[in-house]
């Protein structure tokens, strides 16, 4: 387990902060902290409230809630959603409406979920030429039937 740290901004102030619904969930819920109305096709940076302090070595990640996808079209467009160690401005949900009625997002309800993962550090290294593998270059579908 990791120790984050949150700091609640004046507008988060009476919001839970993001926690567990369940002992196996992966997730955190996280509350708006605003009230908007999303338009079909729409997509808003919608404030949690809360600004946070990751620990070096680890990312959050946002994704979106599943029962809002199913039931509403409510998703997070860059899935998941990165939040940087180094990040200390108010954290915001991007949510888009790929529904076609219009969905009220309200102070207090949950629009996403907060995944804190480790993050494993790489460079690149340039060559000439890459070794050969079965798949090669066969793209998007090539390994289907």
């Amino acid at each position: 387990m990791i120790r984050i740290q949150i700091a609640r901004l004046p507008h988060g102030e009476g919001l839970p902060l993001p926690d567990y619904s369940t002992p196996g969930s992966a997730g955190m819920d996280v509350v708006a902290a605003e009230d908007l109305d999303l338009a079909p096709g729409e997509r808003r940076a919608v404030a949690t409230g809360f600004k946070v302090a990751i620990p070096d070595g680890y990312e959050i990640q946002v994704r979106p809630r599943s029962g809002l996808a199913l039931k509403h079209g409510i998703s997070v467009p860059n899935t998941p959603g990165t939040i940087d160690s180094d990040y200390r401005g108010e954290l915001k949900v991007i949510v888009i409406n790929h529904g076609t009625e219009p969905f009220p997002i309200r102070r207090g309800e949950r629009i996403a979920q907060l995944v804190p993962a480790a993050v494993t550090p790489a460079r690149f290294d340039e060559v000439e030429e890459l070794d050969d593998t079965h798949r090669g270059a066969g793209g998007f579908g090539s390994t289907g039937r």
